[in-house]
């Protein structure tokens, strides 16, 4: 298994922090719309659970890129507000550069704002094709993700913030 993180400064309060990065819609907005890393393509989000966020919530991504399917469900492991909230997948998981991955992220109060810390770990695809595809994609795809995540977060409260 390996494991990527990335780390950011957000001048915002602790809360405010996990209650944006706890909203999948804000997130994983990156895969819903349509960019060069998606190969023009784009995931939906669908929530399957009666609650949006905390143990248990479940979610399911799916759609196509480079026209193979994609989809896979989530489900929040760990959920500790406003410090830490953690979620993986579950059963079967149609995804083309791993077989499976879990997600969390740490918040921490820090002079002038707040310390988000987000990280990966993820175990490679089985099947040959897709651990080619692997191979030279999912390093930059996991920065990729991880940066987007931290940076629209950055950039949402920050501008709330100076309105």
């Amino acid at each position: 298994m390996k494991t990527k993180s990335k780390s950011i400064l957000i001048h915002s309060t602790p809360e405010k922090v996990f209650q944006q990065m706890d909203d999948f819609s804000k997130t994983g907005m990156h895969m819903t719309e349509s960019s060069m890393m998606m190969m023009g393509s784009k995931l939906k989000l669908e929530q399957l659970s009666a609650n949006a966020s905390g143990v248990g919530a479940k979610y399911r991504w799916f759609g196509k890129m480079m026209g193979m399917e994609m989809d896979f469900n989530e489900t929040v492991t760990k959920w500790q507000p406003p410090e830490l909230k953690e979620w993986e997948i579950i059963g079967e998981a149609k995804i083309i550069i791993m077989s499976w991955y879990r997600m969390w992220f740490e918040i921490v109060a820090v002079e002038n704002g707040t310390l988000a810390k987000i990280s990966i770990s993820y175990l490679p695809p089985k099947e040959w094709y897709y651990k080619i595809l692997s191979f030279f994609f999912v390093n930059w795809y996991c920065n990729w993700c991880l940066n987007n995540m931290l940076n629209d977060t950055k950039k949402n409260l920050e501008k709330n913030a100076s309105s």
